[in-house]
């Protein structure tokens, strides 16, 4: 019986002391609300050192402007804007309050130098939180308001930290701030540190000790591990450029691959192929709208509708306007060019002039962090692997099947092909099909780099066109080496040159190339050569 008794007076003293502490914001609101700036610093250190549970929540209201005092009965509340009215809830305990006019609130306000104490108040506090995610953020966030005080405090919590990231977090927010405020000890410290890290922080910390500091040696230390890590981040830039190129490289084959297809075997200039790759795009925003809760899963749905939607427009393109103009280039160059007017007017009509946007997938977004130096983004990476994927698919097709056999014997010998029998009409109206719903597919791609609007083909059709001629007419490695050569051409050329420059630049080299080698790198064989 005593020791049930013993229980509930335990329990009863916790809870009032639980209470006593949440009562803490209502016996400072006179500090808080005051014009005292000084009582006001005094009040939110006594929100800092207490033991409320509610105290975190307390100092992102002060921070975010939503802690108000109720003037008649001098509650402190949180108060959200709802019309006319502010929805209230108490700051004590949480529960909710009758709604009130602006009038009959006082905002507890604070000026620029209390925020940012607040701020490094509440990150301090945030690295205490039991989920390491959370702390490594707050440490993060910590590194623009840290103070001599708040770095005594994450001294003593980096000793007891078990989260290997976290620490490292904490070691470099340490190291870099003692290289700016610390003594000559803790600065040699933080230089050894320093050598061979890459994180921009700790150039910059080193920067300033080079610049700063009156010790020589400290200054001629920091000097040769400036040029050292930026002699590293100048390579690991250089592999970041070639990766932007690679991935450049890897949008233009998407685009041009379709295209090769139904130049090479069919001798067509399709000027709607562009807009065929905008189908594909808009394919992809329309799955999205259609199941918007799927986003995570739309472009596995959108490729095989993608290239559905594409090819029979490639097929019904080709059935009722191409197949009346074979061998006359201008007539079909022109007939084609009409097309991609009347689709990019088709779309404008039927969805919007305007851009639309579709939304990246969850695992296509952000970056994987290689080193501080080289972040490679993923919706690229994902886009050179796609373009290995699609190249793979159709060097199998062309190789290993009956379709691919009688397709090249077409390309080759269009007469000698109908003599063994090969239905060549037929063979054409696949080609255009399977090269249209291959741009379709491009369209899925390049839908996750930008807006989705009726414009989007012209911005692909003269690349795709300069990738076919350089790689070779009709050859599927000649596009691939070709689309790569040229973006990564233009990427390394960028910084020196500037975008456009650049562009030129390979321009004016592809046009001496044609000149040496009109048939490309991997010249064409067959009909394409004999006509």
């Amino acid at each position: 019986m005593l020791f049930l008794l013993a229980i509930a007076m335990g329990s009863f003293g916790s809870s009032a002391s639980a209470n006593e502490s949440n009562e803490l914001i209502q016996t400072l609101a006179a500090d808080l609300s005051g014009k005292n700036k000084a009582a006001k610093l005094a009040a939110i250190e006594s929100i800092v050192n207490s033991d409320s549970e509610r105290k975190g929540s307390w100092l992102q209201g002060l921070l975010e402007g939503d802690l108000y005092v109720v003037k008649e009965s001098g509650e402190v509340v949180f108060a959200t804007k709802n019309g006319k009215l502010y929805d209230l809830v108490s700051a004590v305990d949480g529960s909710e309050r009758e709604a009130l006019k602006k009038r009959a609130l006082r905002k507890i306000s604070i000026n620029n130098a209390i925020r940012k104490d607040l701020k490094s108040q509440i990150g301090l506090l945030a690295i205490e939180n039991p989920d390491d995610s959370k702390r490594l953020e707050a440490v993060k966030q910590l590194s623009d308001s840290v103070d001599e005080q708040s770095l005594e405090r994450i001294r003593a919590l980096r000793s007891k930290e078990s989260s290997p990231d976290v620490k490292q977090a904490m070691d470099l927010l340490l190291y870099t701030s003692d290289l700016k405020i610390g003594t000559q000890e803790q600065k040699i410290s933080a230089l050894d540190f320093a050598e061979g890290k890459l994180d921009i922080e700790l150039i910059n910390a080193l920067r300033v000790v080079e610049e700063q500091d009156s010790d020589p040696v400290l200054v001629a230390r920091a000097k040769e591990l400036l040029t050292i890590a930026e002699e590293k981040r100048a390579w690991y830039s250089r592999a970041e450029q070639l990766f932007f190129g690679i991935s450049l490289g890897s949008v233009l084959v998407v685009a041009a691959i379709g295209l090769a297809i139904t130049f090479g075997v069919m001798g067509v200039i399709n000027m709607a192929h562009g807009e065929l790759i905008m189908l594909g795009a808009y394919t992809t925003w329309f799955i999205q709208q259609i199941f918007p809760g799927a986003v995570n899963y739309s472009l596995l749905m959108a490729v095989p509708a993608a290239f559905l939607v594409s090819g029979t427009a490639g097929v019904l393109i080709e059935r009722t306007v191409i197949r009346h103009l074979y061998g006359r280039p201008l007539e079909t160059l022109l007939a084609t060019f009409g097309i991609s007017l009347l689709l990019q007017q088709l779309v404008r009509t039927v969805v919007s002039p305007q851009n639309v946007a579709v939304i990246n997938p969850t695992w296509m977004s952000g970056s994987w962090v290689v080193n501080p130096a080289l972040s490679l983004s993923l919706n690229r990476l994902v886009i050179i692997g796609f373009c290995l994927l699609v190249f793979a698919l159709l060097v199998i097709i062309f190789t290993r099947t009956s379709y691919g056999l009688q397709m090249r014997a077409v390309a080759q010998n269009r007469q000698m092909a109908k003599a063994m029998g090969i239905r060549s009409a037929r063979v054409d109206a696949m080609s255009f099909g399977l090269g249209s719903g291959v741009a379709g597919i491009a369209g899925v791609a390049l839908s996750q780099l930008g807006n989705v609007g009726p414009n989007l083909g012209q911005s692909y059709i003269i690349d795709s066109f300069m990738v076919v001629v350089f790689g070779g007419v009709g050859n599927l490695w000649g596009t691939l080496v070709a689309g790569m050569s040229l973006g990564i051409a233009n990427k390394l050329l960028e910084p020196w040159a500037g975008a456009v420059l650049a562009k030129i630049v390979v321009l004016v080299g592809l046009i001496l190339f044609i000149q040496n080698r009109p048939r490309g790198l991997f010249p064409p064989r067959g009909r394409a050569v004999e006509d």
